[in-house]
């Protein structure tokens, strides 16, 4: 999820993380990324954003085996939870 307080920046950091997940709310995206894809995904996003200005949050939700479909609560429409390593962005 991110909090990007410039619009120019709120464009490049939305298509950043849109070309890796999945959006699940306006700014809270459901990204399922090996260790290397995350730490590209970290790269990009510190290239586009401002760090002393905006923010953005990365919540691991556990490995593929240790997931549960109760560690993931969802009212109303849900999308298909995550497969492999499962993050939220």
């Amino acid at each position: 999820m991110y909090d990007i307080s410039d619009d120019g920046r709120l464009r490049r950091v939305h298509d950043v993380v849109r070309s890796h997940g999945q959006r699940f709310q306006y700014s809270v995206f459901l990204c399922d990324l090996s260790s290397s894809e995350l730490v590209g995904l970290q790269w990009e996003l510190g290239e586009v954003m401002d760090q002393s200005a905006d923010s953005v949050a990365i919540i691991d939700l556990g490995r593929e085996d240790a997931f549960k479909e109760s560690s993931f609560i969802c009212l109303g429409l849900r999308p298909p939870p995550p497969t492999r390593r499962n993050r939220v962005l």
